[in-house]
């Protein structure tokens, strides 16, 4: 489905793509007096998400792969470089403007679900509406609780559903605000297989299903071969991609890379 594109050079978006890097670095610790040791995490990455596409991110320990997502949902500023969500320019130096920019076009599911523990289900998801000052439509958030497998939860605290219902939780938080991307940061990590493979189901059908566009950081085969698109990350800097990937494709992949890795070391 995803028809990934790697820019030739730094330009604003169209409106088919929902998320764009543009030559972006980032370097962690160089310091005017030499006395901080210089890492490169990211190296003129430049990337374009197309809307409504499902795409992973893989690569060895270190490989720049959380760099990637943080600098690209707005949480790190780059070195160097421009991100672009739903075609506007993520602000740099101001860190309201920032916060209010996350609140309208980013959306998070993490590995830890960040629920409020005292928010009743249908609090939790209307949550981040109201931070943002927005109004919340009730007939809405019905509608998506009931579509997710969660509308005889509504009522229900965090501290009553298994990890697998939390984490559908923050992916409805995440949807009800209809974000221009969502990103996962290996959103499967603390689940057992069968919850795994009910939340990377949801990723797929918000993807299918609502024309969401969705990142999606995973060191694990299974959970990537839900994706349109696998990109892999060595060293900060792209150097494979694997459209419609299978377990077996993804899982020969990393091998191949980390232990290219291994023998480099």
């Amino acid at each position: 489905m995803s028809a990934f594109r790697t820019p030739t050079m730094p330009v604003k978006p169209g409106p088919q793509e929902a998320l764009q890097l543009a030559g972006v670095s980032k370097v962690y610790g160089s310091d005017v007096t030499g006395t901080a040791v210089a890492v490169t995490a990211l190296r003129e990455v430049s990337l374009a998400f197309p809307a409504g596409s499902f795409t992973a991110v893989m690569g060895p320990s270190g490989s720049g792969k959380s760099t990637l997502l943080q600098c690209a949902a707005g949480l790190d500023a780059p070195t160097s470089g421009q991100v672009f969500v739903g075609g506007e320019a993520v602000p740099h130096g101001d860190e309201t403007g920032l916060t209010q920019f996350r609140r309208e076009r980013v959306g998070f599911v993490f590995q830890q679900y960040n629920l409020i523990p005292y928010l009743t289900v249908a609090q939790n998801v209307a949550l981040p509406l109201r931070f943002a000052g927005r109004r919340v439509d009730l007939r809405a958030r019905t509608a998506l609780l009931a579509r997710l497998g969660l509308a005889e939860l509504a009522g229900r605290l965090p501290a009553e559903l298994s990890g697998g219902q939390q984490q559908r939780v923050a992916i409805a938080r995440a949807l009800l605000a209809r974000p221009a991307v969502l990103f996962a940061d290996e959103p499967t990590g603390a689940l057992d297989r069968a919850s795994s493979r009910g939340v990377l189901g949801l990723l797929r059908e918000a993807v299918d299903g609502f024309g969401q566009t969705v990142v999606m950081v995973t060191h694990d085969p299974v959970a990537a071969a839900y994706a349109d698109v696998v990109i892999f990350l060595v060293d900060g800097g792209i150097v494979d991609r694997l459209p419609h990937p299978s377990v077996a494709a993804v899982a020969e992949r990393m091998t191949r890379m980390e232990m290219a890795a291994g023998g480099a070391r």
